[in-house]
């Protein structure tokens, strides 16, 4: 089967979007040496013979193909199989997955990164002869060495599934926030399956959920065990003092942790806070030699409606930076044309998701398409730090903290999965420097009065990483960029995208349709005309019990059902966006 019969399983869309400037010539000049993310598909203990396993294993596979276009394989083993489909950033030309062992004892197939996998390799007591030059090989020595417990050692995202031939013992892991994602299911015959998109399983599966994050399932007692227990987590609310510095110089290794890479990146660029942080960064180390861009420059890439906030204010931080710019436009209607892909691949139906993807899809496609395979991305600080706009609210330090906590362990269901499978999509990976585990320790266990919201004394949302980054001498951004209001990436796209969408729903959904809305979908009911047409989506290209992986309940501009109680204008606004804050946003609308 050729590649282009296999790109052709998903639709390529009908976007109109538009660059400025040409680059074709970059594209041929940088276009990597094999022509096509990571996928992972594993069956175990299936009652199939060979050759149907094969067979079946491959089906599966090959709907995660756009994850990994690069190549793919497959190990069989007795009843299990182990499927990869690649997407090469690091060793490109021999890091093929799965991986096997020297002496063929442990098969491995991994998505996703091990940033750390130097320092680990240093580390090993016994010498290991490495096949390849991929970061993730060292998960077989690690867990020669070390069982289990080898992979608190890990700093990256990852989700892997390990074969022990020896021991007849498998195991599948997720990385401590869920950046990358996973599903598992059961089949009929009692076989166990994990793949990296729900897609690969609604075939093969009676029974299937999201794989939790900082877990691993050990076939050894058929469960599902915590690696990850981060001491912000566990109930207290610490009061560490604020060490600006230490942020500072924390955040600076996040970025550059991610920054290894053997093909083409650039960093995803809206203008806000976040993003622009880690494009500054992440320009400052290729500019000062601390750390390469195969490109010899950095290209930042941000999108919008013609005229929208995250343009003007993208295009002001690239030109204070020097980065080498692409500036995308779509219209409401190329957005709304993609809405239908945009929920097969993300697979959600979750309304802020969808509004945030959909522009971030559009994105991916042409960053693809002129050679980039990785991106650098912001997701996560608002988690952190408590820079959703309701946050304002905030009663107090314990509120606040707890709050970010909620936010945090649920986060692989909404933005995590967000930054992955839009770019996943079209073969390229999201990395996100705020989610790293050691900044997240630092982070997380600074006093939370400290990010408290205190507008008489200038302290804005995130006023810690602003603070942190505010040198006047060696400025790292436009002080105006420095301190500009937040703004969720579904709202400064433009806000008649939002406007866009809710009138698109209007018309396609009718007032019967939401009268009985409770008896066509008893869980998680729409509330909207908008969450009706993504729910009546996501049930047509997905089965029950899918609809069972999508979180639900009442939120406003991004928040967890607790909070809600925090101000009673929370109350009866099921409106997700962060102008339905009134008082705090500039531009807030009264949604009722």
């Amino acid at each position: 089967m050729t590649s282009a019969l296999l790109r052709g399983l998903v639709g390529l869309g009908r976007s109109r979007i538009r660059l400025s400037g040409s680059n074709s010539l970059l594209a041929r000049q940088y276009r990597p040496t094999k022509p096509v993310r990571c996928g992972i598909l594993a069956i175990f203990d299936s009652s199939l013979n060979t050759d149907q396993l094969r067979k079946q294993t491959l089906e599966c596979s090959k709907l995660l193909r756009h994850r990994g276009p690069d190549w793919n394989g497959i190990v069989l083993e007795g009843p299990h199989a182990i499927a990869h489909e690649r997407l090469a950033i690091v060793d490109p030309e021999s890091g093929e997955q799965p991986l096997i062992s020297q002496d063929e004892n442990i098969i491995l197939s991994v998505n996703g990164e091990i940033y750390n996998y130097k320092e680990l390799q240093a580390e090993l007591k016994t010498p290991y002869n490495f096949r390849t030059n991929s970061d993730c090989e060292v998960i077989i020595p690690l867990y020669q060495e070390h069982g289990i417990d080898f992979i608190k050692k890990l700093r990256g995202m990852f989700s892997f599934v390990l074969y022990d031939k020896k021991q007849n013992r498998y195991i599948a892991v997720r990385d401590h926030m869920g950046i990358t994602p996973m599903y598992m299911g059961y089949g009929q015959d009692g076989s166990v399956i994990f793949s990296s998109e729900l897609k690969g399983l609604i075939h093969v599966s009676q029974e299937f959920k999201a794989f939790p994050p900082g877990h691993y399932y050990d076939s050894n007692d058929q469960s599902l065990h915590q690696w990850y227990q981060p001491s912000w987590a566990d109930g207290r609310v610490t009061d560490t003092a604020l060490d600006l510095p230490k942020v500072k110089a924390a955040f600076e290794t996040a970025v550059q942790r991610r920054m290894m890479a053997d093909v083409p990146w650039g960093v995803l660029l809206s203008g806000g806070l976040d993003s622009s942080l880690v494009a500054s960064i992440a320009k400052r180390k290729v500019e000062r030699g601390e750390m390469k861009s195969v490109m010899n420059e950095v290209h930042s890439f941000s999108i919008g409606l013609e005229g929208s906030p995250d343009l003007a204010a993208a295009k002001k931080v690239a030109d204070f930076l020097g980065t080498e710019h692409h500036n995308y436009t779509f219209t409401v209607q190329d957005g709304i044309d993609a809405i239908e892909e945009v929920i097969y691949h993300l697979e959600t139906y979750d309304v802020t998701t969808i509004r945030a993807s959909t522009p971030m899809f559009l994105m991916s496609r042409k960053i693809k398409s002129i050679g980039i395979k990785m991106v650098l991305s912001g997701e996560g600080a608002d988690e952190v730090f408590g820079g959703y706009l309701y946050f304002h609210k905030a009663p107090n330090r314990e509120e606040f903290h707890h709050e970010c906590v909620r936010k945090l362990q649920a986060l692989h269901l909404f933005d995590c999965l967000r930054a992955n499978k839009a770019t996943s999509a079209w073969g390229i990976e999201a990395r996100v420097p705020f989610l790293d585990q050691d900044f997240l320790e630092l982070a997380m266990n600074i006093d939370a009065k400290e990010k408290m919201i205190d507008m008489p004394s200038g302290r804005i949302e995130k006023w810690i990483m602003r603070a942190a980054f505010d040198d006047e001498k060696d400025p790292y951004l436009p002080r105006e960029v420095l301190y500009r209001q937040k703004e969720q990436f579904s709202d400064g796209v433009g806000y008649s995208w939002i406007d866009g969408l809710k009138e698109y729903a209007e018309n396609m959904v009718n007032d019967q349709q939401m009268q009985h809305a409770k008896f066509r979908f008893p869980h998680n009911t729409p509330q909207t005309k908008e969450a009706y047409l993504y729910r009546s989506i996501f049930d047509s290209h997905f089965p029950d019990p899918a609809q069972l992986t999508v979180p639900g309940g009442p939120s406003i501009a991004c928040s967890t059902a607790a909070a809600i109680e925090w101000d009673k204008s929370f109350k009866n606004n099921a409106d997700p966006s962060g102008r339905a804050i009134a008082g705090v946003h500039t531009d807030a609308y009264n949604p009722n």
